[in-house]
């Protein structure tokens, strides 16, 4: 399911980051139908510039700050919120224009922060560099405004040439009961079809996947006594519990891999360059699973350089603080 801030691909470059921005406004139908309720009960040029304006100020500054700051929320709740925002754009315009249009552009712009948080907790999950990180998400909000311009003047178009041409008195209300129908179904279908899924970071693997929560396990009074646990050993859940909580990535593999597998995955743990990794034997369906405080990726099959990039995105998160 598409929603307002999903991101289905992803970019290495500054323009890149501008395209993957562009591309992520004309994908979010919930988005889109968002503006499309704003500029038509806004009625005015002047007017659904304003109100759009607030919020793309809105989004831009929770993109930014959270992004920079590393601040995650669940992207699920903030979809529901999206979806429950084209439900607030039906509800106004269903019993006409407000005439206090301040409170209605303080709701909007509220809107827009809740967006911006959400987009950002996905764009992190692309594994952005340390070096270049602000040039990036800059260009991506610039992709997503350059996006919405277009989407708002086309929809002000049509609606003045509907306006112009249909003289049914019922349509205003039909077109209101329509869009908060169609944010009421989406919220419903968020939680439904919600996976967790996040992006990875652009041709990593195609094998693995990320998701937006960390492998389940208690947490213990200390981690584990040895970094790998071989294919026969096995590993207490509490200690690797502890050591997913002393800032450790935890994985996961089944006990089945291949002996070359076995030896690349304990040489890499044994990398001076890797010292925060810790890896034990369980019988699970994904071949590998390897968790840190916030993600976890599961893989079909065993992928080193995935492993690598999941684990130092990790790091240089914690590195930048």
């Amino acid at each position: 399911m598409v929603l307002a801030h999903s991101l289905n691909t992803a970019a290495d470059t500054v323009p890149g980051f501008v395209r993957l921005g562009f591309l992520h406004m004309l994908t979010g139908w919930d988005h889109l139908l968002f503006i499309a309720g704003v500029v038509l009960l806004a009625g005015q040029v002047r007017r659904a510039a304003g109100t759009l304006s607030i919020f793309a100020a809105g989004h831009s500054l929770t993109l930014f700050t959270a992004t920079v700051s590393g601040w995650h929320v669940s992207p699920e709740l903030v979809d529901v919120v999206i979806a429950l925002s084209v439900v607030f754009v039906g509800v106004v315009a269903w019993f006409g224009p407000p005439r206090d249009w301040s409170w209605f552009a303080a709701v909007v712009g509220a809107f827009g922060l809740a967006h911006g948080l959400g987009l950002a907790t996905r764009l992190q999950a692309l594994g952005l560099p340390e070096q270049g990180l602000i040039p990036r998400v800059l260009a991506f909000n610039l992709g997503v405004e350059l996006g919405q311009f277009p989407v708002a003047v086309l929809v002000f178009l049509i609606g003045a040439a509907v306006a112009r041409r249909v003289s049914w008195p019922p349509l205003p209300r039909v077109a209101a009961g329509t869009l908060a129908g169609a944010g009421v179904a989406a919220a419903v279908a968020v939680p439904l079809t919600a996976t967790g899924e996040l992006p990875f970071a652009p041709g990593r693997s195609n094998v693995c996947k990320v998701y937006d929560h960390p492998a389940g396990y208690p947490t213990g009074a200390a981690g584990p006594s040895d970094g790998f646990t071989g294919p026969g050993g096995t590993a207490v859940p509490a200690a690797l519990g502890r050591a997913l909580a002393d800032g450790y990535v935890v994985v996961r593999y089944q006990p089945s891999l291949p002996a070359d597998q076995v030896r690349r995955l304990q040489s890499w743990i044994a990398d001076p360059s890797a010292p925060r990794v810790v890896a034990a034997p369980a019988r699970q369906t994904p071949t590998i699973t390897a968790s840190t405080g916030e993600h976890r990726l599961e893989c079909a099959a065993f992928d080193e350089d995935a492993l690598r990039h999941f684990a130092g995105s990790w790091f240089d998160k914690q590195r930048a603080g």
